[in-house]
């Protein structure tokens, strides 16, 4: 499998600005710059791109899991913050709240934290990634 996604820029890195498109066309000649990715501008941004894709992946991995184990998680809900510093990208923060029904504890964690590991986008990811999984009642 192959997806792809296409970027074009136009001008100086503080004065111009680009698009994102994707092979779905869910971006579509989506907007970016400077002041999206590194102050408070509209448009996206790499790291929040990128964000979305472990955050979407790990989501998706933690499900299978579940399922695996015998469990059906009823609410997956998980936020991920991509930190950029000094010019590089040092860590992904990834905060699951998940509500399933029967599972202990013990076993909730011990399958968040393997979907961590597993996840094609954390494999992807050189740099340090942190789970924090909340089981919901």
């Amino acid at each position: 499998m192959k997806r792809s996604a296409k970027a074009v820029w136009k001008g100086t890195v503080k004065e111009g600005s680009g698009v994102i498109s994707t092979q779905s066309t869910v971006l579509n000649d989506t907007q970016y710059s400077f002041k999206s990715r590194f102050e408070e501008g509209v448009g996206t941004n790499p790291e929040e791109l990128l964000a979305a894709a472990h955050a979407g992946c790990f989501t998706m991995m933690t499900s299978a899991l579940l399922s695996e184990a015998g469990f059906t998680p009823e609410n997956l809900d998980t936020d991920c913050k991509i930190t950029l510093l000094d010019g590089k990208i040092t860590l992904s923060e990834l905060t699951l709240n998940a509500k399933v029904p029967g599972i202990p504890e013990e076993d909730f964690q011990k399958i968040a934290h393997d979907a961590k590991e597993k996840c094609p986008v954390s494999n992807a990811f050189s740099f340090e990634k942190t789970l924090t999984a909340t089981l919901l009642s």
